[in-house]
């Protein structure tokens, strides 16, 4: 098991609707081979700020499987324009 690990920094003023449209993507990101689930965490201490957590089987699954779909484009459609700086992701294994 992989674990996929994404701040997300949320231009202000549009958390709710970043949070609503995530809501709509889940379905895009949980459609693919070798997703297990997901979690988005909103931070307590700063303002608009996420943590999206992804476990996939493989790095793979997430790379190729799902950022060379058709749901990605779908994903990234919905998403990428609320994120500002665009986020840093990064893979974690079981030690």
């Amino acid at each position: 098991m992989i674990l996929e690990v994404a701040i997300l920094n949320v231009k202000l003023g549009r958390a709710e609707k970043f949070e609503n449209d995530f809501q709509i993507a889940s379905q895009y990101i949980s459609s693919i081979d070798g997703y297990i689930t997901h979690s988005l965490k909103k931070c307590i201490e700063v303002d608009n700020q996420y943590i999206l957590l992804v476990q996939w089987v493989s790095v793979e699954a997430h790379e190729v499987g799902f950022r060379q779909s058709p749901q990605y484009q779908k994903w990234k459609t919905l998403l990428h324009d609320y994120y500002d700086p665009f986020p840093q992701v990064l893979h974690y294994e079981e030690v």
